[in-house]
């Protein structure tokens, strides 16, 4: 008799799992020490004053203060201000 056993998964049921990009400290929050302030693929955001770069792009603060968000040259740079 020609029976389908019908026991494997659909082809469409499979959906990559989200990684949390974006923001996590918007500008004029505080920010300590670690923080990370942005976790993006590519260099949307690029690091300023008060702030590093991961090896994935993400940026976080060095040192405690209030966090900044400027365009300069057409490049989104994020600093990190003492208080």
């Amino acid at each position: 008799m020609a029976h389908k056993k019908g026991g494997s998964t659909t082809k469409k049921n499979r959906d990559s799992i989200s990684k949390r990009l974006g923001v996590k400290i918007y500008g004029g929050e505080k920010a300590a020490c670690g923080n990370i302030i942005v976790r993006q693929k590519g260099n949307k955001f690029h690091p300023g004053l008060g702030t590093k770069q991961g090896n994935d792009y993400t940026i976080f603060a060095v040192e405690s203060g209030r966090v900044e968000f400027r365009t300069k040259l057409g490049k989104n740079i994020i600093n990190v201000i003492k208080i």
